[in-house]
């Protein structure tokens, strides 16, 4: 995945332990938000695969050792289970879909759907075939409860389909349609595309009987990468497939099941360090979103990324032509203590206005601080733009000199948002009063602005306690700030 770069098939230095599958105690795991949830000791999230029923969100994820480089970079992942009817508490099961086989060398990413009742889990399973080369083929699984999975033979029940790539052919997206029959959208790669540098797909096979599979036309081509980790699902009267590129996470609509396609106006699923999103329904016609923040190299700032990280949340939520909009999911904002007693200090053409701050210099950057933030915290306030901008915002983890530190950028010319070294695109509305909303936990930085949209990034070096409050070549009215440090977790 992405610049994710596959270390991971550069590979064949790191040996798996004598275990088939990595061990993961599910009884020591917290209980609480799973946001930014990250399993104890040396494992980490990778793909998620979210699915619900009867009011219980099932969040199955891959669990993740070595960052990708467990059984000879081939992944080694096993599916794990987390469930919750409030999404505030949750029950861990032991691994749902493990290694059974020394052939099995990763259960990778799927999808899930109930019918008639049982459980179908469909997934990929990466192997080494006798000429020594990496494949992908498909296999699936039968649960009564969505627990206990038994494995469907033959395994693979599915090795290639013509005129696919058979090293990229994973991460089925299941459904079932009004006739009983089952459908998959597969990520794989054309052979003969008519142009070379765009041959990611989406494969549709369909079957009556989960024996004999007929291929249709793909329903997605032209992807510059695999389109990996396949969502579709029909939700207030559209369409919606969305897949990965490199793991960043776009979508298309219709109001009808196979297309045509359209774009939205803006990809809010598209956040840089949240990767390979889906979704899945909750109560109340609900959808909430799951993804991964992953790591960085070194634990560098400005590294790649690595696969494996901490489970991230949205809440999705809809416009009238379609578009989809995130935000925090309310239950899943992690608990905090007592909100600080803050002294804001007006530091560059800013003055204190009847409990607000004005930021206000047309030719340069106005500014006030706060010291002494928390490391881990929730910070909330409201910014109103009185006239014309350039930007505004906020440097995170700073000193007291404004030095190093992670800039919360915010363009109403550019409509963009920035956090750190990662931006999002397309963020309307931002010339209007907002709310900005920022959780720091253990170096990831999460925002929601104005409940529209959210961006998160990973950070290592800067941990300055000095929050500073800017505006650039305009003026700004910043008020009902709030900081509230993190409450103790056993995540």
């Amino acid at each position: 995945m992405k610049k994710i770069l596959f270390a991971a098939l550069s590979l064949l230095t790191y040996t798996a332990s004598a275990q088939l599958g990595v061990k993961y105690d599910p009884t020591v795991q917290s209980t609480e938000s799973m946001q930014y949830f990250k399993p104890k000791g040396d494992l980490f999230v990778g793909d998620c695969i979210p699915f619900d029923r009867n009011g219980t969100y099932y969040y199955y994820w891959l669990l993740d050792s070595a960052h990708h480089k467990s059984l000879n970079g081939l992944g080694g992942h096993q599916w794990a289970l987390s469930t919750s009817t409030d999404l505030k508490t949750w029950k861990h099961e032991p691994v749902v879909l493990g290694i059974d086989e020394e052939w099995e060398k990763s259960i990778c990413t799927g999808s899930v759907v109930y019918h008639k009742g049982n459980y179908y889990a469909f997934y990929a399973t990466r192997l080494i075939n006798k000429q020594g080369e990496v494949n992908e083929q498909l296999s699936y699984a039968i649960s009564k409860d969505g627990i206990h999975f038994k494995k469907q033979k033959p395994n693979p029940f599915y090795t290639s389909a013509p005129g696919y790539s058979k090293r990229n052919f994973r991460d089925p997206k299941v459904f079932v349609d009004d006739k009983g029959e089952f459908h998959l959208f597969v990520s794989s790669d054309q052979e003969n595309p008519v142009l070379a540098m765009i041959s990611g797909c989406l494969v549709h096979l369909s079957s009556k009987d989960l024996k004999n599979w007929t291929v249709h036309e793909p329903i997605i081509t032209g992807q510059p990468s695999t389109p990996e980790c396949p969502d579709y699902f029909f939700w207030k009267g559209w369409y919606y497939l969305v897949y990965s590129d490199n793991s960043n996470t776009y979508y298309v609509k219709s109001r009808k099941p196979y297309g045509p396609w359209e774009e939205p106006r803006y990809q809010a699923l598209n956040e840089d360090w949240s990767n390979v999103v889906k979704t899945a329904g909750f109560k109340n016609d609900r959808r909430i979103a799951a993804a991964w923040v992953p790591n960085r190299a070194e634990n560098k700032d400005y590294q790649h990324e690595i696969f494996g990280g901490n489970s991230l949340f949205r809440e999705v939520i809809q416009e009238l032509d379609g578009t989809l909009n995130t935000r925090f999911p309310a239950e899943m904002i992690p608990a905090t203590g007592t909100a600080i007693a803050i002294k804001p200090e007006m530091m560059y053409k800013a003055k204190a206005e009847g409990g607000s701050i004005v930021l206000a210099d047309e030719g340069g950057v106005a500014s006030a601080r706060i010291v002494d933030v928390p490391q881990n915290c929730r910070i909330s306030l409201e910014v109103e733009p009185l006239g014309m901008n350039e930007e505004f915002g906020l440097i995170l983890k700073s000193d007291e000199k404004g030095r190093n530190g992670y800039r919360l950028n915010v363009s109403a010319n550019n409509s963009t948002v920035s956090l750190g070294n990662t931006t999002i695109q397309g963020v309307s509305g931002l010339q209007k009063p907002i709310t900005i909303d920022v959780v720091m936990k253990d170096g990831i930085l999460d925002a929601d602005i104005d409940h529209r949209r959210t961006i998160v990034n990973r950070t290592y070096e800067h941990n300055g306690s000095v929050l500073w409050l800017y505006a650039k070549h305009g003026t700004v009215r910043v008020k009902n700030i709030v900081i509230q440090p993190l409450a103790t977790s056993n995540n």
